[in-house]
């Protein structure tokens, strides 16, 4: 699963494998709930772990932060051991889980400093940490009301300080903008894109398929404990959607445009001043149907590719229509 040519040009630019799976199992008695799992984050990347519930994505996500004993195989935390080293493992992960376990007779403050106790964080850096991270995420405000009193999307947001307290090197962010307005989450997203900054290394469980194709360099997508699609969006798109399509709008009828196509242009529909068509390498077709056109004085009013969704890819892999991995250096 860990792709070679990924792996040289980490090294090439000295960038740290944060996150590292190997063959990484987990069985209930007779149910494999995850299944050779193997994977590799590097510091400033975002991966994105999709997958229907009971894919196994939780499952994945607990082994790696110690929570959860691998049943065989073996995986690494900013280069620590998930079995023979949890402790280490749990001072450099934050974890955003599903469920918050929040305490809602404490207030907020308390609750913090609480958990920056248990992270050893002395308590003048503590406090300046706690309110530094509220402010940012808007509930500096609130910090004394009891939990009890906040809104599901202000739990989340704590739920978030919380994560971030100790400044773990590593994230892992189950569902991390669940009930937060459109503003809140797109508040969240920027952080995780300034946290990346960070050289940190963060993996995204999230049924917010926009969302990850927007934060996520790279996919990873779990059915029945296995990962059976890998790559960037670019490179699942291509894999199992097949080359970019391109739309062409016209002033006027096609007038026999179809015939005169280049090389490299499959006609796929039309209509009286528009068609689409396949290209594998629209930067080099492109030009030559305009090229073309413009040759025959017919004016062009758009040329544009048909976007095509994470979603779309997602459908495919998880439905079973596709299930073979698809690695970043599959051609």
């Amino acid at each position: 699963m860990n792709d070679p040519c990924q792996t040289a040009i980490m090294r090439q630019l000295g960038m740290k494998t944060m996150i590292e799976t190997e063959r990484l199992t987990k069985r209930f008695g007779e149910l494999t709930a995850v299944e050779d799992v193997s994977l590799r984050v590097a510091e400033g990347e975002v991966l994105a772990l999709l997958g229907p519930n009971g894919a196994g994505k939780t499952t994945t996500i607990r082994m790696l932060a110690s929570i959860l004993q691998p049943s065989s195989g073996r995986a690494w935390i900013a280069g620590y051991d998930v079995a023979a080293q949890p402790e280490a493992v749990r001072r450099s992960v934050g974890v955003l889980n599903e469920h918050h376990g929040l305490y809602m007779r404490m207030n907020a403050l308390d609750y913090l400093r609480f958990f920056g106790q248990v992270y050893a964080i002395p308590a003048g850096p503590l406090d300046r940490r706690i309110h530094e991270l509220a402010e940012f995420y808007g509930i500096a405000d609130a910090l004394h009301r009891r939990l009890g009193e906040y809104s599901k999307g202000m739990r989340q947001k704590l739920a978030l300080v919380r994560t971030l307290l100790h400044e773990p090197p590593v994230l892992l962010l189950d569902e991390p903008t669940s009930a937060m307005d459109p503003e809140s989450a797109r508040l969240v997203r920027g952080s995780i894109r300034q946290i990346r900054g960070g050289r940190r290394a963060i993996i995204i469980c999230t049924h917010n398929l926009p969302e990850a194709e927007e934060l996520a360099d790279r996919i990873a997508i779990i059915r029945e404990g296995k990962i059976v699609a890998f790559g960037s969006v670019p490179e699942l798109k291509q894999a199992l959607l097949g080359d970019p399509i391109m739309e062409l709008r016209l002033a006027q009828s096609l007038n026999g445009v179809i015939d005169s196509l280049p090389s490299g242009a499959e006609p796929l529909d039309t209509g009286d001043r528009w068609l689409r068509y396949r290209a594998r390498n629209p930067q080099e077709v492109n030009p030559l149907v305009l090229r073309m056109l413009a040759d025959r004085g017919i004016p062009v009013v758009t040329l544009s590719e048909i976007t095509r969704s994470l979603e779309e890819v997602y459908l495919q892999v998880v439905a079973g229509r596709r299930s073979s991995v698809v690695e970043p250096d599959e051609r």
